[in-house]
């Protein structure tokens, strides 16, 4: 059956009461995953969170967004759509966002589409001729499109499908308007507080990798960006990084039917910065309701639910096998 259209509750207007209500007020249930390290080439490495289930049913990769992990409400109100549906899933962390600092100098960035390019050749490899799925929110969306972008029809023999939620793909645009108003005040704010955390934390392993005092002082994305994300992973500044990490320039090379899923209320992403149908490939589908906020969706009845978007997700990527 068709997931219908979304339509927002009455009582929560506007994107960024949809975004905060969801984000502290609804709690999905409790997912109990199994974790595995992977040790990477580089000596560093990541935490992969498996929710196991019959062998050879469908696996969904799922990467989070910037400073998220497995037990954040949108991991867990998927993984419990998965349960649901007799699938696997694998939350895969990006480093140093599982609990544990990472052990190299870089971390994760929005256009890590080299980590996400490794991570899923490495499930595809353990997966069999079991389906591979892959859905990337916020952050993750982006690297997820970066790189099916950059693959284009090699992208194919890794996946079947793959979804992107609330992805931020003109980093740019996202960036100005979280560094601006009352996204500044909340949403950047939160945000630094725990990028700022790990960054000082990593000075006592990686002495001098940039200015402690600059780095605690940063009072914007664009700021941390240019001191700390841009220069530990080959970008000259913040302004290079958010255009060359930016997915939306790769959209029209995508061979792995996709569904986009972004509200025009986003408040991390201007709805004129959404990519048209012109820029995008026949394979990729455009779902952008007027309402929903960032990566939340919540519905009906109060207190609120948020089962819309595992539906959605999970309608799409099944429609292979239906």
């Amino acid at each position: 059956m068709a997931v219908a259209p979304y339509r927002a509750p009455w009582w929560l207007p506007g994107g960024h009461m949809q975004t905060l209500y969801t984000y502290f007020c609804i709690r999905p249930r409790r997912i109990l995953y199994r974790r595995e390290r992977w040790e990477l080439a580089d000596g560093d490495f990541i935490d992969m969170d498996w929710l196991d289930g019959p062998p050879r049913a469908p696996l969904l990769a799922l990467f989070h967004g910037l400073e998220g992990n497995s037990q954040g409400f949108y991991a867990r109100a998927l993984m419990a759509g998965v349960q649901a549906h007799g699938w696997r899933g694998v939350v895969a962390h990006f480093r140093g966002c599982s609990g544990e600092p990472n052990r190299l100098p870089r971390a994760y960035f929005a256009g890590d589409s080299a980590e996400v390019g490794a991570i899923l050749a490495r499930l595809k490899s353990v997966n069999g001729d079991a389906g591979l799925h892959a859905v990337g929110v916020s952050l993750g969306g982006n690297a997820l499109l970066k790189w099916l972008g950059e693959q284009g029809e090699q992208a194919r023999a890794l996946l079947q499908r793959a979804v992107a939620v609330s992805a931020p793909v003109d980093l740019a645009a996202a960036g100005r308007t979280l560094d601006r108003g009352f996204n500044r005040r909340v949403y950047t704010a939160h945000f630094l507080r725990s990028l700022k955390a790990k960054s000082l934390a990593k000075l006592q392993r990686h002495p001098g990798l940039y200015d402690r005092r600059a780095v605690a002082g940063a009072r914007s994305l664009e700021a941390f960006d240019n001191l700390v994300t841009a220069p530990l992973h080959g970008f000259r500044d913040a302004d290079d990084y958010w255009r060359r990490a930016s997915s939306k320039p790769g959209l029209l090379r995508v061979q792995v039917p996709t569904l986009l899923i972004n509200a025009r209320n986003d408040p991390f992403l201007p709805g004129s910065a959404l990519p048209r149908p012109a820029e995008v490939s026949p394979s990729v589908v455009l779902d952008f309701p007027a309402q929903g906020g960032h990566a939340a969706f919540p519905t009906t009845p109060f207190p609120g639910r948020i089962g819309w978007l595992p539906e959605r997700i999970l309608e799409f990527l099944r429609q292979d096998i239906l």
